[in-house]
């Protein structure tokens, strides 16, 4: 059966207003009788020791399993820039240690300056490789996630050939229904899809090898996602066995308050995985 979390970053605005913290986002997710969470590390602004510890202990007592944390990289930096990209998902993953969470959400690599995918993607695959062996020795998955604004993996094709290149058990894939080229979240343009590119041929191509969904909601007013089509997406994770989490990542904040959309999309989602028995 299918886990349903919540992803931090749907609360983007309260947290930078001051209206959300981790305590109060734990309890909210709680409250909405979610599975479990997954936090972007800029909402962690507390990583000793014993910071963690309560953390770590108070998920634990709301039922609330953190499933990953979420690391915003770029490995297609170069020189000391790229070094510094690479320490900082290695300092994460040791903070994940610490909190006990088994997987670190990576990022591959923007491609900017005037370069070429291919010319990045060397050292995005050599970058990758070397933080999964960190991340390997301290028994910590990375979650590579599919991303588009220019950056790459962003299609499906290259989520695989990613994952191949690196060939490791302890990288594996995090897929976002929203952040594929394709997607009218990710590289259309206000709700209409880009017509070039087939998001959900991608979503079908890598959710074989997806052990974490975030799914994305952009527009939910109605009650049910009017961007993306969740019974087609959930038919697709249904087909290949997918029996893993899925987290709600809401990024309408233009068009709707989170504290009214980030509900209907439980409810709505809820539902959905209640009708396709997942």
């Amino acid at each position: 059966m299918i886990k349903l979390g919540l992803q931090s970053l749907s609360y983007k605005d309260a947290f930078a207003a001051g209206r959300m913290d981790v305590d109060r986002f734990l309890d909210h997710a709680a409250e909405l009788r979610l599975d479990g969470v997954d936090l972007h590390v800029r909402h962690l602004d507390r990583t000793d020791d014993e910071s963690l510890e309560r953390l770590r202990l108070r998920s634990l007592r709301l039922g609330l399993p953190i499933g990953y944390l979420g690391v915003s990289n770029d490995f297609g930096r170069q020189g000391e820039e790229l070094e510094a990209q690479i320490r900082r998902v290695q300092e994460w993953v040791d903070v994940a240690v610490r909190l006990r969470v088994p997987m670190v959400r990576v990022f591959g690599a923007w491609v900017r300056g005037g370069a070429t995918e291919e010319e990045v993607w060397p050292r995005l695959v050599a970058a990758s490789r070397r933080v999964t062996a960190y991340a390997r020795e301290r028994r910590v998955l990375l979650g590579l996630q599919n991303h588009n604004h220019g950056c790459i993996p962003a299609t499906g094709a290259q989520t695989l050939r990613l994952l191949d290149a690196v060939d490791d058990p302890y990288f594996t894939h995090i897929l976002d229904t929203g952040q594929y080229r394709g997607s009218p979240g990710a590289s259309g343009a206000g709700g209409i899809a880009d017509p070039e590119h087939d998001l959900y041929e991608s979503i079908r191509a890598s959710a074989p090898r997806a052990v974490h969904v975030r799914a994305k909601i952009y527009r939910i007013a109605s009650g049910r996602e009017e961007w993306l089509d969740y019974p087609r997406i959930l038919a697709i994770l249904r087909d290949v066995g997918f029996n893993g989490w899925m987290s709600i990542v809401y990024e309408g904040q233009e068009a709707e308050p989170e504290e009214a959309a980030v509900p209907r999309a439980v409810r709505y989602l809820r539902a959905l995985l209640r009708e396709f028995d997942l």
